[in-house]
């Protein structure tokens, strides 16, 4: 919207610019912030969510196949036993 007061098109040139410039500021600060928790979060061993939810089905896998394995073995076990 242009009008006819330079005073206010000079006003409305600076507000856009502002706030042009607070949102490079804002990516800025978002982005170190991130670098300083990556690294962090790399000091601390710690492991990234994807990882951890891999591993988690992985375990599940296992503790579903060892107790299988068990009822096998009892399984087998009493049909042992009652052979004897």
């Amino acid at each position: 919207m242009q009008t006819n007061n330079p005073f206010i098109d000079d006003l409305s040139k600076l507000a856009t610019g502002l706030v042009g410039t607070l949102d490079s500021m804002k990516k800025e600060c978002d982005a170190l912030v991130r670098a300083r928790i990556e690294r962090l979060a790399g000091e601390f061993d710690l492991v990234a969510r994807e990882d951890f939810e891999v591993l988690q089905d992985r375990f599940q896998k296992m503790a579903d196949e060892n107790k299988a394995l068990l009822a096998r073995l009892e399984a087998l076990e009493k049909s042992s036993k009652s052979k004897k």
